[in-house]
């Protein structure tokens, strides 16, 4: 027995000292653990190139008590010894429901590392998944007497670059992600901080160097790294600390109203923490990863759940010329006053029953499938800023609003309304009216719901990123499948792949839309870097295709559209989501009735997409085929120092014909001195055919290619 003991713990020691080595498939991806002493250690490389220097694992645990013993506070940060590790390997490919490829590849190998922690006789282990274009990890925790309830302090996940990359970051807040992005050195952001979170109606800071993720990376010698998370479920989200004298960031958690980050019960598994890297920015944008990473689909029916192009009662209320509320301004009606019958509209409300057919008509006669309406219900004369608990019920539209009238009129003409639900941040509300307002719903035929989250968070106190409120989010969505509703939420925590598991979760906004250029506008190179971050967590309702960019042309703002009309176009290919929005008004498609036909056309579903070129910030040019057909769509999108493309068509079918219908700036075209000047041209094309597009300062191209 005492030989048999002796042996084990000369395989411990062996263990303790020994680096476990796993690669990609393909070997240009390779992660390295180790004990630095006693603490959790990894190292990850790219091609030889180190991506991250020696990077420590753990998390900090709050004060507990456990069984009979006093109060202590412990940590899972060192003190460890390897007990066990497990390699395999992974293949296999799967068809999303909705997405940009029919099919996706699963491909990774795996290294399973178990930890043992002497002095608290607890067990984790550290589950490593290494892709061809980057890797995922995450902590689990078995069942076990000596850790089954805890409570999270903080994680303390490092990532220790090699250098003072370029960074494309927006500031750490548990509330918002609406900021314009930022381009600077690592080592500048402390710097820029300031300048950048004050640009934003911002409520939460936790640090002069803190950024949110997904962020990406560019190193001075040509690679690419992103940092996200993937799968963030009963967990807060993750944002990143920035040790800028050694170039390490750190994982900060969002915590909640005590204060902590999170409340474990064992057995559990945190959200994996991803790096995606390459020498070609183009995979980064075509990375899987973080859908790979999830859990496949939870649905037995999906057979309901379908994109949609859409269009809406929103953006005259966004510009300012009409408001959601149906008294507002008008003096007879008192604040908070719910009984409407006796008042007379003002004559600026959104939602009334002759604008909605309006938009209905507009749908119907384009191809489009849902109409949104904003300002329904009743509960928008008060509803901002007071952190009221019962502002909406969900289900009691206004006056001017016919419900079942304009159900049925939609319907007639081949259309549905989709329904929007404004939380005001007040999370118990929503709960206690989501039964009665997805009922509704299901009796006059929506399957579609816009929420949203303007506002602090209820509970006082809570974040918009905390592990409850995460969790609410989540409950929205498994509750909507019950009643075949999907949900396009917005305010709510940034997309972390999750739309795998559940695919009616259909759309997030968790970025700065397009809304912001109605309050003054986005740098032009904004929507060449949220696909390199917002979107590699998922889809994003981004509300494109602003064709009046002047707003005062017919309205009193005086704001515009930081693109140029055909630059709206391209966002319709550049900006995926199974969720698009055609956003200007009816009477503006109007006038450009020529270039509208591309919205028309243009699918929101695919098959196949191909990333051309790409550069954070700069330039990107992606090319996707429509689903079930032989059609594609390519769009391409430059920052405010213009790009001229050269397009090989080398992608598609051998021997086949098609016709390209280009959609390009016109010479004199730029984002804000000429901004609606464009051609179209119509030209036959087959594989292998090139052309050159000249993008101007702010714009894009776009072009429908129709086999023939």
């Amino acid at each position: 027995m005492k030989k048999a003991l002796f042996i084990l713990s000369l395989s411990l020691i062996a263990l303790i000292g020994k680096a476990q080595t796993v690669t990609s498939p393909n070997g240009n991806v390779s992660l390295t653990f180790s004990l630095d002493n006693t603490r959790p250690t990894y190292t990850l490389s790219y091609k030889d190139k180190q991506v991250c220097k020696p990077s420590h694992l753990g998390l900090e645990l709050a004060k507990e008590k456990h069984a009979s013993k006093d109060f202590r506070e412990t940590d899972l940060m060192d003190g460890f010894q390897i007990t066990s590790t497990k390699t395999s390997s992974f293949d296999e490919t799967w068809k999303p429901v909705w997405g940009e490829w029919k099919e996706i590849r699963n491909h990774y190998n795996e290294l399973l590392v178990n930890l043992n922690q002497p002095s608290s006789e607890r067990n984790i282990a550290i589950r490593f998944r290494v892709f061809d274009d980057g890797m995922g990890f995450r902590y689990e925790f078995p069942m076990q007497d000596s850790l089954s309830y805890f409570i999270i302090k903080e994680e303390k996940t490092e990532f220790a670059m090699t250098g003072d990359h370029t960074a494309y970051w927006i500031p750490g807040d548990y509330d918002t992600q609406e900021f314009e992005y930022v381009i600077s050195r690592m080592s500048e952001i402390r710097g820029k901080f300031d300048a950048a979170w004050t640009d934003n109606s911002s409520r939460t800071q936790f640090s002069k160097t803190g950024v949110q993720t997904a962020l990406q990376l560019k190193t001075d010698d040509g690679l690419y790294i992103n940092i996200h998370e993937a799968a963030c479920i009963n967990y807060p989200t993750m944002h990143l600390n920035l040790d800028d004298k050694n170039m390490v960031f750190t994982s900060w958690l969002t915590p909640d109203a005590t204060g902590m980050k999170g409340f474990v019960q064992t057995p559990f598994n945190t959200p994996w923490r991803t790096v995606i890297v390459s020498d070609d920015a183009r995979d980064i944008l075509a990375s899987n990863i973080t859908l790979n990473l999830n859990e496949p689909c939870a649905l037995d029916d999906t057979s309901w759940i379908k994109p949609v192009k859409y269009c809406g009662v929103w953006w005259e209320m966004i510009v300012g010329r009409k408001h959601w509320s149906y008294t507002y301004q008008y003096p007879s009606v008192k604040l908070g006053q719910t009984d409407y019958k006796n008042a007379k509209p003002h004559g600026i409300h959104g939602a009334t029953n002759e604008e909605v057919k309006r938009y209905i008509d507009f749908a119907a006669e384009n191809g489009l499938d849902q109409v949104l309406v904003e300002g329904w219900n009743e509960g928008w004369e008060d509803w901002f800023g007071h952190q009221k608990d019962f502002v909406f019920d969900f289900i009691t539209p206004y006056p001017d609003f016919d419900i079942k009238m304009l159900n049925d009129y939609a319907h007639s003409k081949g259309v549905r309304l989709m329904m929007h639900h404004e939380t005001s941040g007040s999370i118990p509300n929503y709960e206690r009216w989501m039964e009665k307002a997805y009922t509704l719903m299901n009796k006059y035929g929506y399957n579609a719901v816009k929420s949203g989250y303007v506002g602090d968070v209820l509970p006082r106190g809570e974040h918009h990123y905390s592990q409850s409120s995460n969790n609410h989010y989540l409950y929205c969505i498994k509750e909507a499948a019950k009643h075949h509703i999907m949900v396009n939420a917005h305010e709510a925590t940034r997309p972390t792949g999750i739309c795998r598991t559940y695919p009616n979760w259909i759309g997030n906004e968790s970025a700065r839309g397009t809304e912001y250029e109605a309050f003054g506008g986005s740098e032009p190179y904004h929507t060449c870097i949220l696909p390199f971050t917002r979107l590699i967590g998922g889809p994003m309702d981004y509300t494109p295709g602003i064709f009046e960019t002047q707003l005062s042309t017919w309205s009193e703002n005086t704001s515009f559209v930081h693109t140029t009309l055909v630059g709206q176009l391209a966002l319709y290919v550049t900006m995926y989501s199974p969720l698009q929005m055609a956003a200007d008004l009816p009477e503006n498609y109007k006038k450009f009735d020529d270039a509208f036909q591309f919205i028309r056309d243009v699918a929101v579903d695919w098959d196949d997409s191909k990333y051309l070129e790409a550069e954070p910030a700069k330039y990107l040019t992606v090319a996707r085929k429509a689903k079930g057909t032989d059609n594609w769509f390519v769009g391409g999108k430059c920052d405010a120092d213009g790009h001229t493309t050269v397009l090989n068509f080398d992608f598609l079918d051998n021997g086949a014909k098609y016709e390209a219908t280009i959609y390009e700036d016109a010479k004199d075209a730029h984002y804000e001195k000429n901004p609606k000047a464009y051609k179209i041209t119509k030209k036959i094309i087959k594989k292998g055919t090139k052309l050159t597009i000249k993008q101007a300062s702010g714009g894009g191209f776009a072009i429908s290619v129709i086999k023939k």
